[in-house]
């Protein structure tokens, strides 16, 4: 699928950082870095008035879920795609969602509200557009430990109306179970969603997998970068950024052989992965947090050993350094006065001082960090 920095999460993916729903990725470096491009280049269309988002995302403040149904069959039957509704639509208001639960403006609740409104609306769109599958078979999933399937559906559901048979595996698939569902279905390719870096490690094994099964992976999300800078890194024929995108890439019926095969410099982020439970113990002693902050510092610490496992993995540095940053925004709404993130990096580096490239990766973060430049 073409590079498009910045296109955000109308592609497989709807969210970026750990635990974060709907927020965008960052954004990365010169184009020649990134993998294959489809023809042309994504533009966003605004097929959909601006005023019709509005309304769509007051439909969502309210909880509204019948209010938010009507306005995008409304749009269907005014004319509007299945692209329009759901990539110009829905995917632009699930990006403000996930802004709105960054800074804090809107809780955790309002955040299921919103996008489970939002899962609401595709099943409806789904429903009112007819099966034309005359170009093949594709399978759609999520990494391991993804959790965040709303925008891979998106995608599922613009694919199938572009005329693909589209089977839909949801969030969070294990590489072994995908791969026997593939010698079992004989798919024409596999459409892999990636939200969060720090799932890298795992995207890269099931790509290898699939390879192995002789099935192209076509890879998407913020989760390879926001221009796919790390696809090829793990073996990906390509990567997309958009849901139309992944209609037109679906078109050239990738190669299982394209691009190098998933290899790594080092084992190092293989030792970071088995020292995560550590670097998380160690840091619940360091920070202290109230018994109520405990069990979501213990998930964000577990994804930044997960970020830096990535970074390593695909030897880049920047990867950990869009995170963090991404993570420290968080949690600065969730640890006011506190300088949580620093005290979090420099316990991991502790903890992995036997290892210099994952405390070099450290190091960087930290001098990254506002004010420590």
């Amino acid at each position: 699928m073409t590079r498009v920095a910045r296109s955000g999460s109308d592609g497989p993916v709807a969210a970026a950082g750990a635990g974060g729903p709907g927020a965008e990725a960052g954004g990365g470096p010169a184009a020649e870095r990134g993998p294959v491009a489809a023809p042309g280049r994504e533009t966003t269309t605004g097929a959909v008035p601006a005023a019709a988002v509005e309304a769509y995302l007051e439909h969502l403040d309210r909880a509204d879920d019948s209010g938010a149904v009507r306005l995008a069959l409304g749009l269907l039957d005014a004319g509007h795609t299945v692209a329009d509704v759901l990539v110009d639509l829905v995917s632009v208001a699930q990006r403000e969602v996930g802004q709105r639960w960054l800074t804090g403006r809107w809780s955790v609740a309002q955040e299921h509200a919103a996008t489970h409104i939002a899962e609401t609306v595709v099943g409806a769109v789904a429903a009112r557009t007819p099966s034309r599958s005359r170009r093949g078979h594709v399978v759609m999933a999520c990494v391991e430990g993804e959790w965040h399937s709303l925008a891979a559906r998106i995608v599922a559901e613009v694919v199938r109306a572009d005329g693909w048979r589209v089977t839909f595996l949801g969030a969070s698939v294990p590489a072994r179970h995908l791969v026997s569902f593939l010698h079992q279905t004989g798919p024409d390719a596999v459409l892999l969603s990636c939200v969060q870096p720090s799932r890298l490690v795992r995207a890269a094994r099931v790509v290898e997998a699939c390879r192995a099964a002789g099935v192209a992976v076509v890879a998407g999300g913020p989760g390879f970068g926001a221009d796919g800078r790390w696809a090829p890194a793990v073996g990906a024929y390509a990567w997309g950024a958009s849901a139309r995108d992944a209609a037109r890439l679906l078109v050239r019926h990738p190669p299982v052989d394209a691009g190098a095969p998933p290899t790594a410099a080092t084992d190092e982020h293989v030792v970071v992965l088995r020292r995560r439970r550590e670097v998380v113990e160690a840091a619940l002693r360091a920070v202290d947090p109230p018994e109520r902050e405990v069990d979501a510092l213990a998930t964000s610490v577990a994804h930044l050993v997960d970020a830096l496992a990535a970074a390593l993995r695909v030897d880049d540095v920047d990867l950990l350094l869009d995170f963090t940053a991404w993570q420290s925004a968080a949690m600065a709404h969730r640890h006011a006065g506190r300088d949580v993130p620093e005290v979090v990096l420099a316990t991991c580096a502790a903890v992995l001082a036997a290892h210099p490239r994952g405390v070099a990766f450290v190091n960087a973060a930290r001098r990254a960090a506002p004010g420590r430049g």
